[in-house]
């Protein structure tokens, strides 16, 4: 079993999808970095990217073609300008040659360099294979983008350390939701202090807080960017931006100039009861927005359902406890993650193998869990809140309309986080001696369904509403 970081499962990076962009973006970067230790980076004359299966069938819509060349290019998805991804592109397009890892210039024609194959490898609906030509051979390396932005090669070079660390290095390593409790029970503490502690021996708190500081930040960044920006999203749905005429209805007057003034503003806005489902969703819709449009978000466990878990933290912050500080943010985010990664032991996370319950259900129970603690749960009432949340979202499946994450995903994560505020609110009322389901037990559940998934409703756009409504209703 690999040791998973609540940085593994909380990510920085470009939209609109982590399986389908910033995966394909980071097996570029890796693949640069093999070509680099076998000291053929410099002979590398041309380049071409065959993509298999689920990110040929949805790659142009979920921008798999960019993330690809913007990878190549060596820029970063943490920190490029977003707003220079598209005079990247064009350049590329336009002069058919690439600058390889920002280093020399090498040919790239994009309609022939990037293949787009609609079978299926058998490791993994999401894979890859880059090859570089040389003056005399040809090199070729094949990757796998698993969902929330991981990248792994079939041959696993790196399992055998992880589960080192794993096993080794921290001192409660946790697989199941048992575990988990375990060790709670143990310590007669939190599940944040768990896994807390956990992250602790591997990074600094200083370097913890940082990290979690710079997440949460991001969060609140694209949940203002997607609340100040109206127009049309891009891709041909010709999709309108929702979240900004939301939240003109809902903020009043006072003023703000960036995104900690907004939040303090929206913390004096009086908020009715009916509001509070308004602003949860306003949340929701702005994160996926700003993910549907190429901008820059947190994989929460995935970009698709990005925007549950920070619109249920801006719940908290802003309804349920005006004196929220960051401990509350740490905490929250501590939990989610850790309830992430055990789905991501347990099941998976990745549309293209499970569905949507494994994105926005996953989320919604990161978030579920999370919200619980900070209002006062047990650890057994945190992982009732989790179950509770993926219960709801078992067989949901990925069917996006143009393998465009906008329809029926954006909308989604409004369901998703709302679904979350109520499992938590569940989940205080309940006694854990009488739980009928675990949440190890549903996400055997998720798992089993997963499989039993027919392949046309995991992100490929052959099957659900991408059918029955398509581009030409749109």
């Amino acid at each position: 079993m690999e040791s998973i970081s609540v940085f593994d499962m909380l990510k920085i990076g470009i939209g609109p999808s982590s399986s389908h962009t910033l995966g394909p973006w980071r097996a570029a970067e890796r693949w640069i970095k093999e070509l680099k230790i076998a000291n053929k980076f410099d002979d590398v004359e041309t380049i071409i990217v065959d993509l298999y299966g689920s990110l040929s069938l949805t790659g142009k819509g979920h921008a798999t073609d960019y993330a690809v060349m913007l990878g190549l290019s060596g820029k970063d998805p943490e920190t490029i300008a977003t707003e220079k991804i598209k005079q990247t592109i064009t350049a590329i397009k336009n002069t058919k040659k690439i600058l390889f890892n920002n280093e020399k210039e090498v040919l790239f024609y994009p309609e022939k360099a990037l293949i787009f194959n609609k079978n299926f490898l058998p490791f993994h609906a999401n894979g890859m294979t880059f090859t570089a030509i040389l003056k005399n051979t040809k090199i070729s390396a094949t990757f796998y983008s698993i969902g929330g932005g991981f990248v792994v090669k079939k041959e696993r070079k790196n399992a055998k350390a992880n589960k080192a660390i794993f096993s080794n290095t921290l001192p409660y390593p946790i697989k199941t939701g048992n575990e988990l409790l375990a060790f709670c029970k143990q310590l007669n503490t939190s599940i944040s202090n768990v896994v807390l502690e956990n992250e602790k021996s591997v990074r600094s708190i200083e370097k913890i807080d940082f990290e979690l500081k710079r997440i949460w930040n991001t969060m609140l960044e694209s949940m203002y960017t997607g609340c100040h920006t109206e127009g049309i999203l891009p891709g041909g749905l010709h999709v309108k931006r929702r979240a900004y005429d939301i939240h003109k209805k809902l903020k009043g007057n006072l003023p703000y100039n960036t995104p900690q003034e907004w939040l303090e503003t929206i913390r004096l806005t009086e908020v009715r009861f009916r509001q509070i489902l308004k602003w949860v969703s306003c949340f929701a819709l702005s994160v996926n927005e700003v993910n549907a449009s190429l901008g820059r978000v947190v994989t929460a466990p995935t970009n698709g359902s990005a925007g549950v878990i920070p619109s249920v933290l801006m719940y908290y912050i802003v309804i349920e406890n005006h004196k929220a500080d960051f401990n509350h943010i740490k905490k929250f985010l501590l939990v989610a993650g850790e309830i992430g990664s055990i789905f991501k032991k347990g099941a998976t996370i990745s549309a293209a193998m499970g569905g949507c319950q494994a994105e926005i259900g996953v989320s919604s129970a990161m978030a579920a869990g999370a919200l619980c603690e900070l209002l006062g749960g047990t650890p057994e009432q945190v992982l009732i809140a989790a179950e509770i949340a993926m219960e709801h979202h078992l067989g949901l499946t990925c069917d996006p309309i143009g393998g465009l994450v906008q329809i029926p995903c954006i909308e989604r994560n409004a369901m998703g986080a709302i679904k979350a505020i109520n499992a938590a609110e569940l989940a205080l009322d309940t006694d854990h001696n009488t739980v009928k389901v675990p949440l190890d037990k549903v996400i055997a559940t998720m798992w089993e369904t997963a499989k039993d998934m027919h392949t046309k409703y995991k992100e490929t756009s052959e099957g659900g509403l991408a059918v029955t409504v398509g581009l030409t209703d749109c």
